[in-house]
């Protein structure tokens, strides 16, 4: 976890952002759970260390990290969910549960079955391929 704090905090000072404690706790967190968490779920956490911090802040900085790619960002029954960008330095998409927000890595991507766009001259600069369940342990 040490690594991927250095790696945000680098993207960060890149951008103009800086490390505070609050923001470190807030990463920290994420990579921590290491699946999707909603806005609340990280003010409810966060709260514990730093009462005062708003849900305004909490907010703002989920989405300010996602801008600049710290974060992941997706949305599961009408809400924004958040989790650490993912390191695994090769193109790939995920299984999220709906339950329990994990994730599971899915190497295979669909964008070569996709051969209508190559014809249609449109240029794809990226695409989001995700899918939903329930995750084995929330099946029980």
């Amino acid at each position: 976890m040490k690594k991927n704090i250095e790696q945000a905090r680098d993207r960060m000072k890149a951008s103009g952002f800086k490390m505070t404690p609050k923001r470190l706790d807030l990463l920290a967190y994420l990579f921590e759970a290491n699946r999707y968490v909603s806005a609340r779920e990280v003010a409810e956490e966060l709260r514990l260390s730093h009462p005062s911090l708003s849900y305004d802040t909490i907010y703002r900085n989920l989405n300010d990290f996602a801008e600049i790619e710290i974060l992941e960002t997706t949305e599961l029954d009408g809400e924004m969910k958040y989790r650490a960008a993912c390191q695994s330095g090769h193109h790939h998409h995920h299984l999220i549960c709906r339950t329990c927000g994990k994730t599971e890595t899915l190497d295979a991507c669909p964008m070569q079955w996709v051969a209508p766009i190559k014809d249609s001259g449109f240029e794809v600069e990226d695409h989001k391929f995700e899918i939903y369940g329930r995750c084995a342990a929330c099946q029980k």
